[in-house]
């Protein structure tokens, strides 16, 4: 008699490396973009790639953050099935977080991928998020509420520093003026970031790296992401839907929300309990570093985890081109 449990564990295992193969080939492919002024080329090899991957996993997977929805994009949209068959998944992508870093050349560009069971992960529509991220010490003791003192203070006993000797990511808008003077004055370095929030949310998970929080509106579906990230590296995330006017609230209802400052908790956004995460560098990361191209192939920097056992691999690979090439789903 076949153990069936056994057989889907075996099975889990063998994903937690093949979705690397799939944020390797959008990296590969979004890659010769790099410095060529052209995000939206850029992006939609990223998409091509990544779907033409996924065609390759033993999954029956449902896209519940994607390119958009169904009548947005040709593929990747919400709601998408993905997968030669096997275990149902949910997913969250983004084939190229850092579209505009890839046109320009700059560093923090990654192609990132979330996937848990069946209602494992928020699905969030795109609408902006406040966030707030910290790394495995200070899990469980942030406030989104209190000042941002409050939580500079938390962070800096838990991990038995200073608060000048803190470094906090804060997306470079005018709408966060307040919150990074607030932070300056508390005595805490700030690193602004022009694009891009789930390269740096990794930072701060894993200790080491200089970043030590992360905080600020962004979009919801990369704050899904990131806290699938966050999830398999022990940190904590406490979230709150920005909604701009009735439709998006109408959204949140729809979600199961029905008051809008609800915080979110970790919990929340990644329900799930044995999500995967990946992601590929584009460009140099705090964490991975950039694709490179040399004649017939290349080499990438990739992250994988599992929160489930806690795993987290760094995979530098080689690419021979003659060897295998990247499937590529064209758009029609």
């Amino acid at each position: 008699m076949v153990d069936d449990r056994k057989e889907v564990a075996e099975l889990s295992r063998e994903l937690s490396l093949e979705l690397v193969r799939v944020t390797e080939a959008a990296a590969i492919e979004s890659g010769r973009w790099v410095g060529k002024g052209n995000k939206i080329a850029a992006d939609q090899a990223a998409v091509d790639a990544m779907r033409g991957a996924f065609d390759e996993l033993q999954i029956s997977g449902t896209i519940v953050i994607g390119e958009g929805e169904m009548d947005e994009a040709p593929m990747l949209y919400i709601g998408e099935k993905v997968g030669a068959g096997g275990q149902e998944v949910d997913i969250a992508i983004d084939p190229l977080e850092g579209t505009t870093l890839t046109a320009k050349g700059l560093s923090g560009a990654i192609a990132v991928l979330a996937m848990a069971n069946k209602g494992g992960l928020l699905h969030a529509p795109d609408m902006y998020m406040m966030k707030m991220v910290v790394g495995p010490k200070a899990a469980g003791k942030i406030r989104l509420d209190a000042p941002i003192k409050d939580n500079l203070q938390v962070v800096a006993e838990s991990l038995n520093r200073r608060i000048e000797e803190l470094t906090v990511v804060v997306l470079d808008r005018p709408r966060h003026d307040t919150l990074i003077s607030d932070i300056r004055k508390a005595g805490a370095r700030v690193h602004l970031i022009t694009d891009g929030d789930v390269s740096p949310a990794l930072s701060v998970g894993i200790e080491g790296t200089g970043i030590h929080m992360l905080v600020g509106s962004g979009g919801a579906p990369e704050g899904v992401i990131a806290a699938a990230a966050l999830k398999c590296l022990g940190g904590d995330m406490q979230a709150r839907l920005l909604p701009e006017n009735d439709a998006e609230i109408e959204r949140m209802k729809q979600m199961g929300i029905e008051d809008p400052n609800k915080i979110l908790f970790l919990d929340d956004l990644v329900p799930g309990d044995d999500v995967f995460f990946a992601a590929t560098a584009v460009t140099q990361t705090n964490l991975l570093n950039e694709i490179r191209y040399f004649g017939g192939g290349a080499r990438t920097h990739s992250l994988v985890m599992r929160s489930k056992t806690g795993t987290v691999r760094f995979v530098d690979a080689i690419h021979a081109f003659d060897k295998k090439m990247i499937p590529v789903i064209r758009r029609s």
